[in-house]
């Protein structure tokens, strides 16, 4: 290896040591671990991620409070196939809402969205108080929620799913989609039943179109996940074996990720948030 050359290794590795992640390789993981990360919201606001990676359970869970107060749980749970978004959004109360709602949403977990739970599980904050923008903003990804989820069966994934979204009474959803390819793995069943009307959903009208505050919709909920560690970054290595360099983990790249999830309500009033814009 050249002079020039081996200095450009040594400065690629250097670029990589002060990164703000780094995967810590050698030393000892434990079952749980929490990495807290300063984000900028879509709104402008700073907010809080709270990123947890539970080896044993192969899962890793994301929490934060976006701008208008709801709060935002998202767990990935790899053994399982299974992605669970929990909505809790606060109400108002003086235009006749409830004090607060809750909305789950539990679909299938989709390939490179997010790092797997032992890589998670190593990334260390250098500094805590710089505040992150994700390096790749990639799309929305749209579902369309047909079944109504039934957490009365027992088994880790109904418990894990009525923990998570026991308050969820009238806003728990899935898609037919998702439950059978569960089924087909040979996933813990879920029970669920489909959605009222949902042959007939197409000449339904959306909820922003309504103007009946008490006629059945197509409500919609929109977030984004501004920060999320989803994929490995490799170096290559300075001692090369048998004239080859190996490539090395050393760090990870960002991304942010919106969801938007349609889904019929028997009325207007259960969906305030969906508002002409």
């Amino acid at each position: 290896m050249s002079l020039g050359m081996y200095a450009r290794e040594i400065s690629a590795v250097a670029a990589v040591l002060i990164s703000l992640l780094v995967v810590n390789l050698f030393g000892s993981l434990g079952i749980s671990s929490e990495l807290k990360v300063r984000v900028r919201l879509s709104d402008g606001q700073i907010a809080e991620e709270i990123l947890e990676a539970d080896s044993e359970k192969d899962s890793i869970t994301v929490e934060f409070k976006q701008g208008d107060g709801t709060y935002i749980t998202v767990v990935f749970d790899f053994k399982r196939d299974v992605r669970i978004i929990r909505a809790l959004i606060l109400g108002e109360p003086e235009r006749g809402q409830n004090q607060y709602q809750v909305l789950c949403f539990i679909s299938r977990l989709n390939q490179h969205e997010i790092i797997p739970t032992e890589s998670m599980a190593r990334l260390r904050q250098k500094n805590p108080h710089l505040v992150h923008m994700a390096e790749e903003r990639r799309g929305v990804e749209h579902l369309h929620m047909d079944m109504v989820v039934n957490v009365s069966r027992t088994g880790h994934l109904n418990t894990l799913i009525h923990n998570l979204c026991k308050e969820a009474h009238e806003g728990f959803y899935t898609r037919t989609a998702d439950t059978k390819h569960w089924l087909d793995e040979g996933i813990e069943a879920i029970e669920f039943e489909p959605l009222p009307q949902t042959a007939d959903a197409a000449g339904l009208q959306r909820c922003p179109s309504t103007l009946d505050m008490w006629q059945p919709c197509i409500c919609s909920y929109f977030l984004r996940l501004e920060w999320l560690p989803c994929m490995l970054k490799y170096c290559r290595s300075l001692l090369a074996v048998a004239g080859r360099a190996n490539p090395y983990k050393c760090g990870i790249r960002s991304c942010s990720k919106g969801y938007r999830f349609d889904y019929y309500v028997p009325h207007r009033q259960l969906c305030p948030w969906d508002e002409e814009t």
